[in-house]
């Protein structure tokens, strides 16, 4: 009884935003911050044997500036957070982060004053991916997910208001750490 049975055959029904995310997912540019072991293992989801490319995401850029994807593989000291901060604020909208790694994800075994305990403390984090280092097809399957997430991603003001939820949730984690800061003895 819908309009669908009375359409000839062929015929593509869809919406902007449906068509939207399927060029982004089908077009994504990583911006790589491979800054420990797993960057080797990334490096190798790029190569022939595994072969990324065919996800769309033949161009690992190391300018931000053209990356709407950030994949950060490995642990984050203190001095490199405002770093990906940076980098990450360069990045055109919409833009996406991986967390690649135990490491990037938590701190991993570096429990310590110079490791920041999860990369989701400096930027909202949408996939994070387990694994010391996880393997190429690991990272495949995070790409995967991702892709969904980015197909059905709104646009417009829907978008916008999914930001700021992002990042009111962020602050609300790091409103703790921030408390702990100001009433520690100096």
């Amino acid at each position: 009884m819908g309009i669908e049975e009375k359409l000839p055959s062929g015929v593509l029904l869809s919406t902007v935003e449906q068509v939207a995310g399927l060029v982004r997912k089908s077009s994504m540019w990583p911006a790589t911050f491979g800054l420990a072991c797993c960057a080797i293992e990334m490096m190798s989801a790029g190569g022939p044997h595994y072969d990324l490319a065919r996800y769309g995401m033949e161009k690992f850029g190391a300018t931000p500036r053209q990356a709407d994807l950030m994949i950060v593989a490995g642990r984050v000291s203190q001095k490199m957070g405002p770093v990906l901060r940076q980098i990450y604020d360069q990045m055109p909208e919409p833009k996406w982060v991986i967390a690649m790694g135990v490491c990037s994800s938590s701190g991993g075994m570096f429990n310590n004053y110079a490791v920041i305990q999860g990369v989701d403390h400096i930027v909202p984090v949408d996939i994070y991916l387990p694994g010391c280092p996880p393997r190429p097809e690991m990272l495949f399957d995070a790409v995967l997910k991702l892709h969904d997430k980015v197909q059905n991603t709104k646009l417009g003001p829907n978008r916008q208001r999914e930001i700021d939820e992002d990042e009111e949730r962020m602050l609300r984690r790091s409103l703790p750490l921030i408390e702990k800061t100001e009433g520690a003895a100096p």
